[in-house]
């Protein structure tokens, strides 16, 4: 990796750990506790931030060697990292097209489940998600583009808690899931530099 992308790196990472990753007493959305919280958007709509996730996400799909011709994930977590990639995608030929997936198909006009692409059948995809635990989110959004006919080649977040979801998409659509970063190195960062300050 070039060390300009390293040093970018390490600016999201710092970025994210101190606007996004919480150590605590927490209950997660699957119900379980835990003793970290992890709520990207801080990071994800901050104006500083947005350009390197862009970059870090088209990096990691570069070097698995996914070159989709749109990104996209479920509303409201994976669409500022989409639209960061769409971004960003703008020095590369072609260009990376974003998009949004809603749970559900709306329930007037084009009833549409997936929006801001046409057409879509056929299209090659990433699915973006920010966090990752179970992974039942990504899923969800891998079945709703997948029932509109796109390609999926892979899905990608921003951070990965290491709760299953890697396991749910192997097994589930044969994908391979991609992350920026692992919370295991975050919070070991995280406990590095507090063990340096004490």
């Amino acid at each position: 990796m070039a060390l300009e992308a390293l040093k970018e790196l390490e600016q999201l990472q710092q970025i994210l750990l101190c606007k996004s990753v919480k150590f605590g007493d927490f209950v997660l959305a699957s119900g379980q506790r835990s003793d970290v919280y992890v709520d990207c958007k801080p990071t994800t709509c901050n104006a500083s931030a947005m350009p390197l996730i862009g970059r870090a996400v088209l990096g990691k799909m570069r070097s698995r060697g996914w070159f989709p011709e749109a990104v996209g994930g479920l509303m409201v977590g994976a669409e500022p990292i989409a639209f960061a990639v769409a971004r960003e995608s703008l020095d590369m030929q072609p260009n990376v097209d974003a998009f949004i997936v809603r749970k559900e198909a709306k329930g007037h006009g084009m009833k549409k489940v997936v929006e801001g692409i046409d057409p879509m059948i056929g299209r090659k995809v990433v699915i973006i998600d920010d966090v990752c635990t179970k992974g039942e989110s990504t899923a969800l959004a891998i079945r709703n583009a997948k029932s509109e006919g796109m390609i999926v080649i892979g899905a990608i977040c921003l951070v990965d808690r290491e709760m299953g979801a890697t396991e749910l998409l192997k097994n589930e659509f044969d994908l391979d899931l991609e992350s920026v970063f692992k919370l295991s190195a975050l919070r070991a960062v995280h406990e590095t530099h507090h063990a340096a300050l004490a």
